[in-house]
């Protein structure tokens, strides 16, 4: 284990008593609109866990995340926002941010708060997603695929379209319990 997941896995409140391979579900974000978004509550599902900004050239593809939310969503899948400044992209208010995601896209995935999700104060969530599959987001609108037993991750790039053929066949596998690959 590398020291980018041994601090994700020390940092986690939970340490994962109950498992002895941690899992995306062990994780617990803040959510936008206040109080905690656990991941937990998603176990069973394959996630689209994304570092978004409002502000970027890349925003549009929030439409793109959203068609994807309604079309998996009842299959098991959600995507999960995660507003990020890392980039210098999204604004400081997690009240604007709602505002623009609702105003500009009608986004009902659910969203997290302005999150860090690289350098030495990345989340433990992103510093484990980033363990597991080929580094921290480069950019804004990384994609983190998280299969439904929630130890799986494939890693996408922002320039990945969210309705581009391969992450699209990659949320299916997901969905049909296959390995990430």
């Amino acid at each position: 284990m590398d020291s980018i997941a041994r601090r994700a896995l020390l940092a986690s409140p939970l340490l994962m008593a109950a498992s002895p391979t941690p899992s995306a579900f062990d994780f617990t974000l803040d959510a936008l609109e206040g109080g905690a978004l656990r991941l937990a509550d998603f176990r069973g599902r394959a996630l689209l866990v994304v570092n978004t900004a409002s502000f970027c050239g890349f925003t549009p593809q929030y439409a793109a995340l959203q068609r994807l939310h309604e079309r998996f969503e009842a299959r098991g899948f959600a995507v999960l926002g995660v507003p990020s400044n890392d980039f210098r992209q999204e604004s400081e208010d997690n009240a604007r941010i709602r505002d623009f995601c609702d105003t500009m896209f009608g986004i009902s995935f659910p969203m997290a708060a302005l999150t860090r999700v690289r350098g030495q104060g990345a989340h433990p969530l992103f510093a484990w997603l980033a363990a597991r599959a080929g580094g921290p987001p480069r950019w804004n609108f990384h994609k983190y695929l998280v299969s439904r037993d929630g130890t799986g991750v494939r890693s996408f790039p922002t320039a990945t379209e969210p309705e581009a053929p391969i992450l699209v066949r990659a949320i299916e596998a997901a969905l049909a319990g296959q390995a990430l690959a």
